[in-house]
């Protein structure tokens, strides 16, 4: 099994998610969070255990942080623009990966979708060549297209996470199902394939900190957060209150400066 400790904190992690430019566009990317270079302060500042980027920023920006976080390289990505069936093809290989500095890759796979066989297809090729060279593989599982009626049921939830650890992923990030019990299932049938919440639209922050607090009680290893996070006045703030909830109350003094974003 591929060793994530450079990922994790004693089993236990906290991803800030910032490949939403290419997926979403401006829109989401409000205030501060424009610039990378204010995401990867926030990073850094807020000790999470890695970032999420695509390699254009990877390229521009991550040389000045390399030593001081580690980077989740996103693999393949889509515009909102594209109607139809969704599809989301590689759009950087694992050897640029490596050598953009990659302690982990990402890909997604829209469960469901008409192409759906594309992206399995990429992603079984990534991750053979991803552990041929001990390079973490993160599966991003979403249910989505026409044939999906309602992509958070429980069912689905923990179909997602199986596929995870059918395809071989070291981790599996997959959206909240609504309760507790149905995310426990959904731990469950990953199996050892560890599991990370993905934190989604902003919400409010007690909604947020009670859905992380669900999640971690019944297995999961932690989150990967965007929105939820540098959407706010504080971000620093709320990532000090998902930290206690995920790794246990402790002190961090790169957490005692607030950043905060402007109007």
């Amino acid at each position: 099994m591929i060793n994530l400790s450079n990922i994790t904190t004693n089993g236990k992690a906290i991803y800030l998610a910032y490949d939403h430019g290419l997926e979403h566009g401006p829109v989401d990317l409000e205030g501060s969070s424009i610039d990378p270079a204010y995401i990867l302060d926030l990073a850094v500042k807020g000790g999470y255990n890695a970032i999420v980027l695509q390699k254009g920023v990877v390229e521009k920006y991550y040389s000045d942080y390399k030593d001081r976080i580690p980077l989740i390289l996103k693999l393949n990505g889509r515009t909102r623009l594209v109607k139809g069936e969704p599809i989301s093809t590689q759009v950087c290989s694992v050897e640029e990966a490596i050598k953009l500095g990659a302690a982990a890759v990402g890909y997604t796979v829209y469960l469901g979708s008409e192409n759906e066989s594309v992206m399995l297809k990429e992603f079984g090729q990534i991750e053979e060549e991803a552990h041929k060279n001990n390079l973490a593989v993160i599966g991003w599982m979403y249910p989505r297209g026409k044939a999906i009626k309602d992509d958070g049921s429980p069912e689905l939830t923990a179909y997602a996470a199986r596929v995870g650890l059918e395809l071989g992923a070291d981790i599996v990030k997959i959206k909240y199902c609504g309760t507790k019990e149905c995310f426990e299932e959904a731990v469950k049938a990953a199996g050892k394939t560890k599991v990370v919440l993905s934190g989604g639209p902003k919400v409010e922050d007690e909604e947020f900190l009670e859905v992380v607090k669900n999640i971690m009680a019944v297995g999961a290893i932690g989150i990967a957060v965007g929105r939820n996070v540098w959407q706010r006045e504080n971000p620093l703030e709320i990532t000090k209150e998902l930290k206690e909830i995920i790794f246990g109350p402790r002190s961090d003094p790169k957490e005692t400066t607030l950043i905060r974003s402007s109007p």
